[in-house]
């Protein structure tokens, strides 16, 4: 490795993940359209965004699974295009789709990561017990993955990736199809695995996610990066409070609309189909005392109404005019049709070829829903 490579954490060096002007395409769609991040070691950076916004693409060309067109990128102070070995024997990967051994049992999967990765035979077998009970799985530990449903299958790839703590890791929306019990014990586990000091890149498509574990938030949309920030930083970008109102008919909508616009401090948001209303405000819970009377006095029934702070949601639509009903998702529900093998996003465990690793049958895993 060439003595000029950048060292992670270094003073005006860059980050423990660096990438500059990524680009891809494919055919006539360019996934990935200039492309910068940086990630300080020992933190989380969200990537968040809708389906084909280039999340994906990101996270393969960073972990030498895809060459871009053009660009730069360093990985744990290695150069990924030059040294793409060197990176693979520092990172661990949880790609969307479940890249397990489906003629091994859960059990045998983890013990064969961690084996892999020079784990010494008592470790690995602590290792493998502490994840599949973290992960719900230590009644099914010792049954072939291949009689797992879908979301086990995930389960099992996700206590894979986490066998054993890499400087850095990259999860490609790692909680969907994951009940809410799953979900959250995966993020206790990144955080524990960050509070050590590695440094994660996670994209995802749930907003809650990225609220809950990132220090800082890259939204991504058309193949580039249009805002980055912590949470907070992002949200203010949309203002301060507002008041929200839902309305009981679909006729009131016209006249709340004019009520918030009377007494907001800025311009209304009207979304027909929940026949909700909303206006930023300032004045707090006095004003909304006041929209609660006026909407009354014009008789308009409403069915809920409250002072609301601004979210990523809120975020997105700013940035992009779209909301989570075009693509993000607000919450972290069990999604249908979860595969059961995983594609090249799903095995770089060991420093091994990009190719390989732990994959399953890539079929579709039936009744495969948790």
């Amino acid at each position: 490795m060439s003595g000029t490579d950048p060292t992670p954490g270094s003073a005006n060096m860059p980050g423990a993940i660096h990438a500059e002007g990524l680009v891809k395409t494919f055919g006539d769609v360019r996934a990935l359209d200039g492309v910068d991040l940086d990630v300080p070691e020992g933190t989380v950076l969200g990537l968040l965004g809708p389906n084909g916004a280039g999340k994906t693409t990101a996270v393969r060309v960073l972990t030498t699974l895809l060459r871009p067109d053009s660009g730069r990128a360093v990985v744990a102070g290695v150069d990924v295009l030059k040294y793409p070995d060197e990176v693979r024997r520092s990172i661990g990967l949880s790609g969307q789709f479940a890249a397990v051994d489906e003629y091994l049992t859960g059990r045998e999967n983890l013990r064969m990561v961690g084996q892999l990765y020079q784990m010494g035979a008592r470790a690995a077998r602590a290792r493998a017990s502490e994840l599949l009970e973290r992960f719900g799985l230590a009644e099914a530990a010792d049954r072939t993955a291949k009689t797992y449903s879908g979301g086990m299958r995930r389960r099992l790839d996700l206590a894979a990736a986490l066998v054993v703590r890499p400087p850095v890791m990259f999860m490609d929306e790692p909680t969907t199809g994951l009940d809410p019990r799953n979900r959250q014990a995966l993020w206790e586990v990144i955080q524990e695995l960050v509070a050590g000091g590695t440094t994660l890149l996670l994209t995802t498509q749930y907003l809650e996610e990225a609220d809950h574990l990132a220090h800082d938030i890259c939204v991504i949309d058309r193949g580039r990066v249009i805002a980055r920030g912590t949470s907070d930083q992002l949200k203010a970008r949309t203002g301060g409070e507002r008041v929200e109102v839902v309305v009981h008919e679909r006729e009131h909508i016209a006249a709340a609309d004019e009520v918030l616009r009377v007494l907001g401090k800025g311009e209304t948001t009207v979304r027909e189909h929940t026949r909700k209303v909303t206006v930023p405000v300032v004045g707090g819970a006095k004003l909304l005392a006041e929209v609660i009377r006026e909407l009354d006095t014009r008789g308009v029934e409403i069915d809920d109404i409250g002072l609301r702070r601004p979210t990523l949601d809120d975020v997105f639509i700013s940035l992009t005019g779209r909301g989570t009903e075009d693509g993000l998702r607000a919450g972290g529900g069990t999604e249908d049709g979860l595969r059961g093998g995983g594609g090249t996003e799903g095995a770089l465990r060991g420093g091994g070829r990009a190719e390989g690793g732990l994959q399953g049958d890539g079929g579709a895993e039936g009744g495969g829903g948790e």
